[in-house]
């Protein structure tokens, strides 16, 4: 263009192509183009000088539109920012920077940026449980949410079906089993024993088996199975599904859903552990819980505990109470405190009930037993030791005889009828600690409603009391017992735990047993068995 042609459009321009550095468009207040760089001929082909400047559509509507402002588009398959200069004379220079590459750069740092807030949403809700069958749940909620249409969560089992959760097309939650056949899924063997994922571009989505599509969901368009990864083993296979007509999934999306995976996996297989320890817990725990105790031989036996810690459920103090048998016709009370508290206690109580139970053939001999009992304490490797007293019981006619023996334990207390407390003349030394133990046992009778108790430093150390840190002490036990004259072996059980309890309130104390051993009132009638309760008579 001349300088004349530019003085008959009333624009001057001040475009060269050696001086521009971007395409240029100079366009006047009419819409009409007046010129072009070399840059801009050859991104626009189809603007011409002297017509109105119609592509792209969206720089042409820009530059219509009431005042000069920069504008953004595509012209074909690259991004451009438009950025106008006002001439002096009249019409607008616009500036067309490219942006493909910065603007593919944005966009990748958002998503990722979006699959880190994803990723931290996800480490939150999944670590959020210990329950396996919440985890699951969540994880097919996340999964059918943010990487794909559907969602299926599958952990492995031994069983001939495996459990699953599936999160359908909907956001509907459902808890099912698949057949243990996986081998017909591509993959999805694999991913249950914890191999590495088979890419999407390899699995057949007409492949996938009529149970791995949630109902309504339509044609599977892409697949993507990956392994959820445990700690040792693999926790389970997460299935990605899409629909036919949604595009397939990309290899970043592939690698978020390994990034997911790995979270869900790790969750999955702390809270499948927890829930094993929790099994293996409580079967352990119940060969340790103090037992359920009842009448036998016409004797009752009443039983009371409480951990030094309120939300244990054992520790370091036992009772046990063991029927006659062919090789002991004699029914043997076992109570006794092991040095220390919680756990660690409880394994040697544990292990000092078992040993007590394979010695009953012996136990019509205390001495016999408590000493075997002390080398097989000492010879386990436990630095532990107990203290531990013995009541074998018989009746005679209406009365109950007791043979008590202490191994350094405090003597049980016998109440008579009268409400005269009485201890028992035994004593011993303690289990497990020295080579050689002594022990002496000592003969009580009890006339019907008398009781024997044995208990447990626990009650007269506690402390507590108006002041908070008075001992209970034995001779509040005795006066407390006292009142407990020709009650029946239960009742004298709660009314010394009620008290110990009132005593101590929300103070500290030791693990607390006790263990009453009553003569009932009247003459007794034993059932068919010999061992439940049977009627009384006055």
């Amino acid at each position: 263009m001349t300088s004349a042609d530019r003085s008959r459009t009333g624009a001057t321009s001040v475009v060269t192509a050696a001086a521009a550095p971007y395409p240029v468009v100079v366009v006047d207040d009419a819409g009409q183009v007046v010129e072009l760089n070399d840059a801009a001929s050859a991104l626009l082909p189809d603007a011409r000088t002297g017509q109105p400047l119609t592509s792209p559509d969206w720089l042409a509507a820009v530059h219509r539109a009431p005042g000069a402002a920069p504008a953004t588009g595509m012209v074909g398959s690259r991004f451009f920012s438009a950025h106008p200069s006002v001439l002096p004379g009249a019409g607008t220079a616009w500036w067309l920077v490219e942006e493909t590459a910065y603007r593919s750069v944005t966009e990748e740092l958002e998503a990722e940026r979006e699959r880190a807030r994803f990723l931290t949403e996800a480490s939150t809700a999944l670590l959020a449980s210990l329950n396996l069958d919440r985890c699951m749940e969540i994880t097919a909620r996340l999964a059918a949410e943010h990487l794909a249409d559907a969602a299926l969560v599958i952990a492995p089992a031994r069983a001939r079906k495996l459990p699953a959760v599936v999160c359908d097309h909907e956001g509907r939650i459902t808890r099912t089993t698949v057949p243990a056949q996986a081998e017909t899924v591509p993959g999805l063997a694999e991913a249950l024993r914890g191999f590495p994922p088979v890419p999407s571009r390899w699995i057949d989505p007409a492949a996938a088996a009529d149970w791995l599509i949630p109902e309504g969901f339509g044609e599977v368009g892409s697949l993507v199975i990956t392994p959820l990864p445990g700690h040792g083993v693999a926790a389970g296979a997460l299935v990605l599904l899409r629909r036919e007509q949604e595009r397939c999934f990309s290899e970043s999306e592939e690698a978020s859903a390994g990034l997911f995976a790995a979270r869900a996996g790790a969750a999955m297989s702390a809270a499948w552990l927890y829930a094993e320890q929790n099994t293996i817990t409580d079967i352990l725990m119940r060969e340790l819980l103090p037992p359920s105790l009842r009448q036998v031989e016409g004797v009752e036996f009443a039983g009371g505990y409480r951990a030094s810690v309120d939300t244990d459920r054992i520790g370091g103090d036992f009772y046990d109470v063991h029927p006659p048998s062919e090789d002991c016709p004699e029914t043997l009370a076992v109570l006794g405190d092991v040095a220390g508290k919680g756990l660690e206690a409880a394994v040697i109580t544990g292990k000092i009930r078992n040993t007590v139970q394979a010695l009953l053939p012996m136990a019509d001999d205390h001495a016999r037993l408590l000493r075997l009992l002390n080398n097989a304490l000492r010879g386990s490797g436990s630095i532990r030791f107990a203290t531990l007293v013995l009541a074998s019981t018989r009746r005679e006619e209406r009365d109950i005889v007791l043979r008590v023996t202490s191994a350094g334990h405090p003597a049980p207390l016998i109440v008579r009828r009268d409400g005269t407390v009485e201890e028992a003349d035994t004593g011993g030394t303690l289990i497990g600690a020295l080579p050689t133990i002594t022990s002496r046992t000592a003969e009580v009778r009890l006339a019907p409603g008398e009781t024997c108790l044995l208990y447990t430093d626990g009650v007269t150390e506690a402390r507590g009391g108006p002041l908070g840190d008075a001992m209970f002490g034995e001779r509040r036990l005795k006066r407390a017992l006292a009142e407990c004259a020709g009650m029946p072996a239960e009742a004298v059980v709660e009314r010394i735990q009620m008290l110990a309890d009132a005593w101590i309130g929300d103070g500290r104390h030791d693990d607390i047993a006790v263990l009453a051993i009553t003569a009932p009132r009247g003459a007794h009638l034993s059932a068919v068995d010999g061992t439940t309760p049977g009627r009384y008579t006055a």
